[in-house]
């Protein structure tokens, strides 16, 4: 009996195994859960102010261009403790760009919105050119939450790299307790949702990555290997990515374009004396990124190939 009980533990141990294994499959393969949100054009217009909510979030957010500022003075919810965003460009390296803070409510003026104004009037920030502010509708964060969440967002930011982060320094985590940073966890994925939605991508990586040599995509990874270039790239939603470690040429042709020469100079700091490629860089065509590394004019349906040997070309063809 002790034996015939010890396999038939050992045979439901199994059992269990395999189950959990199916349901493991299952979670990895299932399709992600839709969001349902509430865009609210508060100026009946797609250029003006807009609010959002999101089912199952306290938060809050509302997209300001910065000429509509003014507008924004009988908003309560703006009067509140917040945290805020000011996005523009770089139009010296064609770089989005964006800085982060946070806003309480103080003597000398109210909330996010007297924070907002404040920087208008700073000519030190004429570079922004609208702002997303994000807080609750219950009015529940207090100093410790909005330090914690600048600082999060700060750090989602600067990983994700598809942004020039203009604040000075890595502002103050404060002090949470482990059930509060847990909860701003939560609130801050809604926030990347929300902020996305909103036109800005800035705490999306360029390449979502999960582990080992996957990407966490479908897309196959493509090489350009050629004149001592060896290169990888994957194309995303965004459009072609050319990956961190890539090795490029050092030496451009004197027909490579001037948006190369250009976008060269914009990241020589991510480009090492060896010709390797510190971060990953997105571009909007297969053949923009081809000429980038090779340093030449180039058709990036040529060039980029599978590892089976397939071009680009052939892979889009075989894929219609």
């Amino acid at each position: 009996m002790h034996g015939h009980a010890k396999q038939k533990s050992l045979l439901l141990l199994q059992k269990n195994s395999s189950i959990l294994e199916s349901n493991d499959r299952l979670e990895k393969t299932a399709m992600p859960r839709g969001k349902s949100l509430n865009l609210y054009l508060m100026d009946g217009s797609v250029n003006g102010r807009v609010k959002c909510t999101l089912a199952n979030w306290t938060g809050l957010a509302f997209k300001i261009p910065r000429t509509a500022l003014d507008l924004c003075k009988d908003r309560k919810e703006l009067k509140q403790t917040g945290v805020y965003f000011l996005f523009g460009k770089d139009e010296e390296h064609d770089k989005a760009v964006v800085y982060i803070g946070q806003a309480s409510v103080r003597k000398n003026g109210d909330g996010i919105l007297n924070r907002l104004q404040e920087h208008n009037s700073n000519p030190e920030k004429d570079y922004w050119t609208e702002a997303i502010a994000i807080t609750t509708s219950n009015d529940s964060l207090g100093p410790t939450e909005i330090s914690y969440l600048e600082h999060r967002f700060y750090q989602l930011a600067m990983e994700a790299k598809r942004y020039d982060v203009k604040n000075g320094v890595d502002p103050a985590q404060g002090n949470p307790s482990e059930e509060k940073q847990s909860e701003l966890e939560d609130f801050i994925d809604y926030a990347k949702i929300v902020v996305g939605i909103l036109g800005h991508k800035v705490f999306v990586p360029l390449v979502e990555s999960t582990s080992g040599d996957t990407v966490g995509t479908e897309e196959p990874v493509l090489l350009c290997v050629k004149n001592g270039v060896q290169a990888t790239a994957i194309r995303t939603s965004d459009g072609f990515v050319v990956k961190k470690g890539s090795v490029l040429s050092m030496k451009p042709t004197k027909s490579c374009p001037k948006f190369v020469l250009k976008k060269r100079e914009q990241y020589k700091n991510a480009i090492d004396e060896n010709g390797v490629l510190q971060e990953d860089v997105l571009f909007n065509t297969p053949s923009g990124a081809s000429s980038f590394v090779c340093a030449a004019s180039t058709s990036g349906y040529v060039e980029w190939k599978t590892q089976d040997g397939r071009t680009l070309k052939q892979l889009e063809k075989a894929d219609s």
